[in-house]
């Protein structure tokens, strides 16, 4: 089989727009399961390779909707392994607010639920709004990428203390064990003290697939040495060729391959039967913004406060904060190269919280996705509907066949572990 495209859906059940649960027909709530299932039947209908859901620790009234108001990953993640049989099942826990035996443990927990389809995203939580929630000081930038890198070891660590045929359960003998099968930890370090082993067995795709977002120079390193897939924030195809190839040429050093890691830019795709429907839709779904959550998104994604500056104004010179790197720095690399006046940052912002929009007839939609994933720029996408169903429905509908037609994309399942429709090897 020729390389072919892979697939994640980002879910937030109002959409990735901030305004999208404004349109009509649009789910209005990530508090409902029954909503929630219907999106992730239509990912599996899509043959996407897995569903994947960010997290927010603290709730913010000017937020995007979903991020304020919203199911707990894992229990979500839990519940859609029960009604799913083939689509991967990835959730967000944030290395800052958590221990790395509770992740191990529950992340290895759904993938034997799931059968092989869990995936732990290990980001170091950007925000510091969430401190008060857990009683803690935000750690600096520096710091957090130390403690993750730490934390992702120990999870690791803990999923490697089990061999797979540990459990024996022989009734003649008695033997339900084989203690030489499993070990320790003992793991002592700067960040946890952890002695291990989980009291779960191996994982049945060996260890859950990991995702990595980081941006930013301890993030690259991070995802290079321990990711099985990076999401991307970019806004130009040269700059996906450019992050991939740089995360690629990484890998060596950590004795990985290119293959070994799969890159995913984010895209919010804006799907019409012709150029201007298309069009149209995002000219209605931008009628619906509340400038109120916009600028706070803006704020939020350059952290600082935004509304001191004139929206019609060029976009003023602002130092990388400590906080979201890569959203930040895509964005103002697109004004400069654009030349684009603050109030377009405001309105791209608001559109996809700062990842790239794609919106045209599903013809050149495809066209544009071909053309990233041929020439460098992405091994396949993070997909991010602008609302839910029907946003979702036009690319599953509309894209999807003109994708397959070309062989750029599966027409059935090759399998039911994520590690192996990702094309990823099981961990030794």
């Amino acid at each position: 089989m020729s390389r072919q495209m892979h697939f994640g859906l980002f879910i937030l059940g109002t959409g990735s727009h901030i305004a999208g649960w404004r349109y009509p027909g649009a789910y209005t709530s990530f508090q409902d399961m029954d909503a929630v299932r219907d999106i992730a039947r239509i990912a599996e209908r899509g043959l996407f390779d897995m569903i994947f859901m960010g997290d927010n620790l603290y709730a913010d009234p000017g937020s995007h909707p979903s991020y304020t108001l919203r199911l707990e990953p894992l229990t979500m993640l839990a519940a859609l392994a029960t009604c799913t049989t083939h689509i991967g099942l990835g959730a967000t826990v944030a290395t800052t607010y958590s221990d790395p035996y509770t992740t191990a443990r529950a992340f290895a927990s759904l993938d034997h639920i799931s059968k092989g389809r869990a995936a732990w995203n290990a980001v170091t939580g950007a925000n510091p709004q969430a401190a008060p929630n857990f009683g803690r000081i935000h750690p600096n930038h520096a710091e957090r990428y130390a403690i993750a890198a730490e934390y992702v070891d120990v999870v690791l660590g803990l999923w490697d203390c089990w061999e797979p045929d540990a459990l024996v359960a022989d009734r003649a003998t008695g033997m339900y064990l084989d203690p030489a099968k499993l070990r320790t930890l003992d793991h002592d370090g700067p960040h946890f003290t952890v002695k291990g082993p989980l009291n779960i067995g191996r994982c049945p795709q060996g260890r859950p697939v990991v995702l990595q977002a980081g941006g930013s120079e301890p993030g690259q390193d991070l995802a290079a040495r321990t990711a099985d897939v990076v999401f991307a924030v970019v806004q130009s195809i040269e700059e996906a060729r450019a992050q991939n190839a740089a995360l690629k040429a990484r890998l060596p050093q950590f004795g990985r391959r290119p293959e070994d890691v799969v890159f995913l830019p984010g895209v919010m795709p804006v799907v019409g039967r012709t150029d201007r429907e298309a069009r149209e839709k995002l000219a209605t779904l931008q009628s619906y913004v509340d400038s109120r959550n916009a600028l706070q998104m803006l704020s939020d994604r350059f952290g600082t406060d935004m509304s001191r500056f004139d929206l019609d104004g060029p976009v003023p010179e602002l130092p990388i904060p400590d906080t979201y790197h890569s959203f930040s720095q895509a964005l103002l690399n697109k004004a400069k190269r654009e030349g684009m006046t603050l109030r377009d940052v405001y309105n791209l912002t608001a559109a996809a919280r700062g990842h790239w929009v794609l919106c045209g007839s599903a013809e050149s939609v495809a066209d544009t996705l071909e053309e990233w994933f041929t020439t460098g720029a992405a091994d396949g996408f993070n997909v991010m509907p602008p609302y839910f169903p029907e946003g979702f429905d036009d690319f599953v509908d509309l894209v999807v066949p003109i994708l397959q037609d070309r062989g750029l994309f599966r027409r059935e399942y090759e399998a039911t572990m994520l590690r192996d429709l990702l094309g990823i090897s099981r961990p030794a």
